[in-house]
Order: C-alpha cells, then structure tokens, then sequence
C-alpha cells in the first residue's frame, strides 16, 4: 500500500462495498406477511420521529429490488452489507417461518451472487418484531433463545451461499438509545432495563455465533458490528482525562471487554454494579459472550471530545463549546465538548479523519482481530438540479480522507480487510426521519427514483481501481455530474 504523495492503493483481495439495513430501505410494511416490528410501532407515535415519517415505504427497496441490484452492478459493488428483517422471518408469536419473507432474501442473495457481488448479511438491525417486545423485549432473558432460534432459521435458508455473517448491528444503540434515553424504539428511558438489554444482547450474540458454527460452511465468517468512537480527552486536565476514559468506557470497552477480554469494565459507576448483579450475568455468560469470532465490524462516523463537567467554563474560555450531559452521561459525570476549528456534516457531527485512523489503530491494537468497516459515510444536504443531477463534493471530500486514514492505519500494520460505505441509498435516517441524506445514491421518496450522485461514480472509480485519486483527479470528481446511466 503507498500513501504520501503517491497514490493511496488498496491491496488484492480488499473488500469495497457499500451498506443498508432492512427497515430503512425496504418500506413493505405489510407485504408478504411481514408482521410489525418495535420501529413501526416507535415510528407511528406521535412525536418519536421528526416529520412524523415512518418507514412504511421508505425506498421502496421490496418492490424495487431487481432494479437495485442491477444499480449495484453498475456501480462496480465487490460487496452488499444488508440486515434481514426479522418481522418478514417471524411474524407473530407463533414464530413459525414465513415463507415469503425468506423468499425475498433468497432471491436478493441469488442476485447479488449472479452479479459478482458478496452478500455480507446482518440478522439484527435494531428492528425485532414487535412480538418479542411484547414478551419482554431485549431486558428479558427469553430473548436470548428467541433470536437463536431466528438465526437458525435464516442460516438453514441462506447458510449456502452467504460467506459473511453478522449478529448485531450497533447493539450500544439498541440497548442505550432504545431502552436508556429512549429515543430511539422501543422509546424506554431507564438505564437499570438498559443494562439487561446490553448483556442480553451479547449473551445472544454469543448464543447466535455457536449455533451459526454447526450450521454454516466452515468457510463463513462470523462476527459482530459495534459502533465506535474515539474519546479523546478535552485537553490535558487530569479530569478531562478521567472523563474521557468513562466515555471509553461506556461507548467502546462496555461491548468490546467482554467480547474480547473475557469480562466487563470494572472502571464505570452505576454500570459495574449492574454488571456484578448474579441474577442478570449467570456464571456461564461471559464464556458464552466470548465465543471466538472471526472479524469485529467498525460502523464510526465521529470521534468525540469529552470534558468533565466542572471544566467547561475553563474550556469555554479556550475557545471550545461544551455542552454537558448529552447522549453520553447516562449518569456518568462527563460532558461532550464540541470544537469550531472543523467542518460538519448536517447531523452535527465534526470531520476528523484523523479520529478514524486513531480508533482503527487502538481497536486493532487492543482486541487483535481482523477488521472490517461496515459503515463509514457523512450526510449533507444533497438536492437534484434541474437537470437531475446530484453533485456532492463534501462527501466525496469525506470518503476522500477518510479512506486515506484507513490506509494510513492499515500502513502501520493494522488487519482492516474491508470498507463499506454508508449508505447505498438515501434512507429512513431513524428519529430524523427522511430530512439527512446518507446516500451515494439519491432517492425521490415520492417516486422512489434513484440518482446516483457524483460520489457514487467516485466510489465506483475507487472500486475499480483499489486506488483513490489522485489531487488532480480528486478535484476533476468533484466537478462530475453523477454516474451515467
């Protein structure tokens, strides 16, 4: 791989592909079965979701899936990460297969295999039918076996044929922001049913690997995708420093400790003794979350700065905004600190690339496991000319340096094997509804037309040459009208 001023070059057999998740494309709602699950319960109360949108149709992708699937093929996609929707597999209680549910998925696998592409498939995405909320959701036990009991389903349809195979997508946000602030489904706010979720969840995932190892080739990858940040302190302040390692803590150690390292963090107040509860971790829990697994998916977007809240007037003095409390406290005395000096995308989060170099090399480091990057991507503020192209130079700057961090990792001896970029498509974007736009791919959610955008074509010309631009190419990219069809 060369980086420096020559060009940035991927290695053979490097993985570029690009994601989406079930309830944020498929739209469907009760198509072919498919029973409801806690977002389209969470999506039609009033109030939970900007605009009220909810992802009834979202990008049409059930309907429109040949289509799509011949777009990826245009696109030059060596890869398509996707989550089953468990509502089309287990509609109801009687958690006796849908046929036509699995046929959708048989059929989008046979596509993508038939077009040369990798289907990478992750079987939780957040959206759980809303049957198994009503037994109690993740906070109960009981789940555990239900969604091993999905899994085995969905591997003895599709276990042929798909080599890549992920549990849980971003199980910090389902346990924290579904069941600790709750923004997100199931709309609970309460961190002692956050902790259950949160060690359900892995129990589940462990449960889900061992059961996946009988029934898969032995070929198959197994693994699960966390969510990370890396939590540099404020400044050097011994407290922002403790800060930051609470923040760590909770974001990052709380789900890789116990994958990896064979037990929970000991370090974070209010969790440890949740954690040391006998009734919620039974002896063999923690044997059963460290199932070994063949690669840790990375979905990160940001880092964060974080600050103790009692330096935040001195902070503010230095030119930084601190905001205390926010997404991150759940009771921990810490606070983020946003910084002026960097570009934003439109959901607010800052761009530092150096932020994704520095948690690829620290989670590489730390847990020594082969790393993919399963999401990675900005929105902004995309719209179609006249003419109907979509040209977004801020992204393709985006995906420009943060590919550039990733190889600077991978240069220093780091295992990552592939990038997905989020998103395919413009999507359901969860509580904003449909006002951010992730997509490399433009959608009219009226019509369900699809544009690629200028950084589709960009990507595709990455793709083809697991190589980025040069300045000179870069610069001439950003001027491209899209991706000619």
């Amino acid at each position: 791989m060369a980086t420096g001023s020559r060009p940035t070059t991927f290695p053979p057999g490097f993985l570029f592909g690009a994601a989406t998740a079930s309830y944020q494309i498929e739209g469907g709602a009760a198509a072919d079965g498919r029973g409801p699950s806690i977002w389209d319960t969470f999506s039609h109360a009033p109030g939970n979701v900007a605009n009220g949108d909810t992802g009834d149709n979202a990008c049409r992708h059930y309907e429109m899936v040949d289509a799509d699937l011949e777009l990826m093929r245009e696109l030059g996609l060596e890869a398509y990460r996707f989550s089953i929707a468990w509502p089309r597999i287990q509609p109801d209680a009687s958690r006796e297969p849908n046929r036509r549910g699995l046929a959708f998925y048989d059929r989008l696998v046979d596509g993508l295999l038939a077009r040369g592409i990798r289907p990478s498939l992750t079987l939780n995405h957040w959206d759980i039918p809303q049957w198994v909320e009503d037994a109690g959701g993740w906070p109960a036990r009981d789940t555990i076996h239900r969604f091993v009991d999905y899994a085995t389903i969905v591997a003895g349809c599709l276990g042929d044929r798909v080599p890549m195979w992920t549990t849980h997508n971003e199980p910090w946000v389902a346990a924290w922001l579904g069941y600790g602030a709750g923004i997100f489904a199931p709309g609970i706010a309460d961190n002692r049913v956050a902790i259950a979720a949160h060690h359900h969840l892995l129990v589940a995932h462990g449960d889900a690997v061992t059961a996946l190892r009988d029934l898969l080739p032995s070929s198959a990858e197994i693994g699960i995708v966390l969510n990370l940040m890396h939590c540099y302190p404020a400044s050097g302040h011994p407290a922002d420093v403790d800060a930051a390692r609470l923040a760590d803590g909770h974001l990052n150690r709380s789900f890789a400790s116990p994958l990896f390292e064979g037990g929970y963090p000991t370090d974070l107040p209010g969790f440890s003794e949740g954690w040391a509860d006998d009734a919620l971790v039974r002896p063999d829990d923690l044997a059963r979350i460290a199932a070994p697994i063949d690669f840790l998916g990375i979905n990160t977007y940001q880092p964060r700065r974080i600050a103790a809240p009692e330096r935040l007037p001195a902070l503010r003095s230095d030119g930084l905004f601190g905001t205390p409390g926010g997404l991150l406290a759940f009771g921990m005395p810490i606070a983020d600190v946003e910084r002026f000096d960097v570009p934003r995308t439109t959901m607010g989060w800052p761009i530092e690339p150096e932020g994704f170099e520095d948690l690829l090399v620290r989670a590489g480091t730390d847990w020594k496991t082969p790393i993919y990057v399963t999401e990675n991507g900005a929105a902004f503020d995309d719209c179609a000319s006249p003419e109907g192209a979509v040209v977004d130079e801020r992204r393709i700057a985006y995906l420009h340096g943060h590919l550039e961090a990733m190889a600077r990792a991978m240069a220093r001896g780091i295992d990552v094997r592939g990038y997905f970029v989020w998103s395919l498509f413009d999507n359901f974007e969860w509580a904003s509804g449909y006002g951010k736009r992730f997509g490399i791919v433009y959608v009219d959610y009226p019509t369900g037309r699809r544009t690629p955008k200028s950084s589709a074509r960009w990507y595709r010309d990455v793709v083809r040459r697991h190589a980025l631009p040069e300045a000179g190419d870069l610069e001439a990219a950003t001027r491209t009208r899209g991706v000619e069809r």
